[in-house]
């Protein structure tokens, strides 16, 4: 296909993003591959920003597909964007996959369709927000915010440029699928109390400075979160235990489960409306109370666990073994797959930003209640805690200068 036939199939997609349904752009199979495979005109490009061991990783789950084509990586350490882009040429026999240690420039290309965004979690909100602005896609690693305030400005972007914006949690099907479909067929009845168990809040980083090493733009890797000195742990996935990149376990762990607790039970597009944190004594686990009396608690032995007015599920609840269908999904290829359809489609993806940020405000209203040590009141209509001045300046944080939503 000719060059400009290639940059009016980016302009439909781009041109076209702020419809609801818009008709794929049909090649015909004549221009396929030899081999069968997708032709490079149909392909979807993309690009990775981020790419650690998680980002390199979720990297290979897209370039391992035959509708995309992988051209560029990104990272502040160098190690890292060299070692993708060795992985990228390895795949395509050639040297093409370009490395960029600043994101500004990948995402200046107009040749990339949608992006990867595997960097740690204080960047996360800040990526999505200019490649939705570039007029490209994105499939974002969970938890897809540090803040309550960025997961908003997250969806706000996502709409206002037409975007097809996913939330990037791997387990996503597995923690959607079966269990829940009972839940949802009333294999418990009436569910009253969910047990979510993941890891706990994160805190603050007192790590000592360490040699900064050769190449490394320690500024770029630091982004929008404060100041502090380099240390080889931050920038080997050692970021989590701390508020100023991550959540900790709790958002971590807590966006796959706490996403499927929500979604099984149905409340995925709302919020708690009080949470209440453990007082060692008569409050043993931090408690979500939602509007119909509904408690989900953060603790139990399993993974998730549904009680209801019927039974328990995993344990005494009845099988459902009529269809109940899972909302959104188009149920082809995980939820990498179910992204890479929705970029020609312009179908909102089963984890579209929306419900990935609902998921990820229950965590982050659990570190909050955790950090403060007392209870909270929640509006999800307004997303903002009610009555609490101080607790509610932790909805959103400020960012480092030069970097702003």
């Amino acid at each position: 296909m000719s060059v400009s036939k290639r940059i009016t199939r980016r302009g439909f997609l781009r041109g076209t993003a702020s419809a609801t349904f818009v008709a794929p752009w049909i090649i015909p199979g004549s221009v396929l591959g030899a081999d069968g495979g997708t032709a490079a005109n149909e392909r979807i490009v993309m690009g990775t920003i981020g790419c650690g061991g998680r980002g390199t990783g979720v990297m290979g789950g897209f370039a391992g597909r035959s509708q995309v084509q992988m051209v560029a990586v990104c990272d502040p350490v160098p190690a890292h964007r060299e070692r993708a882009k060795s992985v990228n040429d390895q795949r395509y026999g050639n040297q093409d996959c370009q490395a960029y240690n600043d994101f500004r420039e990948l995402l200046a290309r107009d040749d990339i369709d949608a992006i990867l965004c595997g960097t740690p979690d204080h960047w996360h909100a800040i990526v999505v927000i200019e490649a939705c602005k570039s007029g490209k896609d994105v499939f974002c690693e969970k938890p897809e915010c540090l803040t309550i305030g960025e997961g908003r400005a997250m969806v706000d972007a996502t709409r206002r440029f037409g975007r097809v914006v996913s939330g990037g949690s791997q387990r996503v099907l597995g923690d959607y699928g079966d269990l829940p479909r009972q839940v949802r067929g009333g294999g418990a009845g009436e569910i009253r109390e969910v047990f979510v168990s993941c890891g706990g809040p994160s805190g603050d980083c007192y790590l000592p400075e360490e040699p900064l090493p050769p190449g490394l733009d320690w500024d770029m890797w630091l982004g929008p979160a404060p100041w502090r000195p380099f240390h080889q742990n931050l920038i080997r996935g050692g970021f989590r235990p701390y508020r100023d990149y991550s959540g900790g376990g709790m958002t971590d762990w807590g966006a796959h489960r706490f996403g499927a607790a929500t979604f099984a039970v149905g409340v995925h597009k709302t919020g708690p409306v009080e949470i209440i944190p453990p007082d060692g004594k008569d409050v043993k686990m931090l408690t979500y109370v939602y509007a119909d009396g509904m408690k989900m608690y953060h603790g139990g032995t399993k993974n998730i666990t549904y009680k209801g007015t019927e039974g328990e599920l995993p344990g005494n609840g009845h099988e459902v073994t009529g269809p109940v269908d899972i909302e959104g999904y188009s149920g082809t290829g995980g939820i990498i797959g179910d992204f890479l359809d929705c970029v020609p489609t312009r179908k909102k993806p089963f984890r579209d930003i929306e419900i990935a940020h609902r998921a990820t405000t229950v965590c982050h209203l659990g570190n909050i209640a955790y950090w403060l040590k007392r209870p909270l009141k929640w509006d999800p209509v307004k997303e903002e805690i009610v009555g609490d001045p101080e607790a509610n300046r932790w909805v959103d944080r400020p960012k480092r200068d030069p970097w702003t939503l």
